[in-house]
């Protein structure tokens, strides 16, 4: 039965994109966050580290109690 209504709907879904283009969207936010994620996991002891030697620095040098 070509020429259905039917028919003409699947052709219609077939070419529509729209819904690809999201899934698209979607999986390159995923990618982006797992990026991110591995990059705080491998630099957060540094990043800890860091601070922690700052800390120690600033509170060696705090002013003698009055």
């Amino acid at each position: 039965m070509p020429g259905t209504k039917g028919d003409s709907m699947l052709r219609k879904l077939w070419k529509d994109d729209e819904g690809a283009t999201a899934v698209e969207y979607g999986l390159m936010v995923a990618a982006i966050a797992a990026v991110i994620v591995v990059v705080v996991f491998s630099l957060g002891g540094r990043v800890n580290t860091a601070f922690q030697t700052v800390d120690t620095t600033i509170g060696s040098h705090q002013p003698a109690a009055q």
